[in-house]
């Protein structure tokens, strides 16, 4: 028999990056609000930073759906895509403080510069505090509008356990989420990582999530 107060569904784990599931705090809502004003930006170039699962890429995602945006990891920089750069006015590329090709950033900065387009990069720390080998490239870092994430705010943090929840097809009692919130770390992966513990300490178990089950995901956290 399920609790009507809890649901646990076993489906395929899927992020949820719409719109509406992205939760502004005082934490995020620069960044938030320069990716919704486009193309009253200050400056073409904008570089959204902060921790791993901070949101940077439901922003991004939320931009790209309802501006039209073209987006590449930046490991995955090519020829092609500095090809597609040219045909479109929008460009994201994402993580470019891991392993970037420095040449080909470099040009897709100077596509965007020198035509109508704007670029939006995301990184964990600042654009200008990113070693690039390319002196011309890290020149550059200065023309960038940077928007940092900081850590979540108590809000923030019942919002992102509830979407992570949600994420994973989960409902637990509010009384749970409170508990949460009381003691877990102010971390965004942190949060990411003590959903993912319960998940699955409550399919190995085969028990619905309960305070025992939190208990032992946060000693584990």
């Amino acid at each position: 028999m399920t609790d009507l107060n809890q649901l646990i569904l076993e489906f395929e784990f899927k992020e949820n990056f719409k719109d509406q599931d992205f939760y502004v705090s005082n934490s995020n809502q620069h960044a938030y609000k320069l990716i919704n004003i486009w193309p009253k930006w200050e400056k073409k170039f904008l570089n959204i930073c902060g921790d791993k699962f901070c949101g940077k890429t439901h922003l991004v995602n939320i931009f790209q759906k309802n501006f039209e945006a073209i987006k590449i990891e930046a490991t995955e920089l090519n020829n092609n895509f500095l090809n597609q750069a040219k045909l479109n006015k929008n460009i994201i590329i994402e993580n470019i403080d891991e392993n970037t090709n420095d040449e080909f950033l470099y040009s897709i900065y100077n596509i965007v510069d020198m035509e109508d387009k704007f670029l939006i990069t995301t990184s964990k720390i600042p654009i200008s505090e990113i070693n690039f080998n390319l002196n011309d490239l890290r020149s550059r870092c200065s023309n960038f509008v940077v928007s940092k994430i900081s850590n979540p705010d108590d809000d923030l943090v019942y919002a992102l356990i509830i979407k992570n929840l949600s994420d994973r097809q989960i409902l637990i009692d509010k009384k749970l989420v409170d508990y949460i919130v009381k003691r877990i770390t102010r971390s965004y992966g942190k949060i990411s990582d003590f959903i993912y513990k319960i998940d699955q300490i409550s399919l190995k178990e085969k028990k619905s999530i309960d305070f025992k089950i939190i208990k032992k995901a946060l000693e584990m956290n």
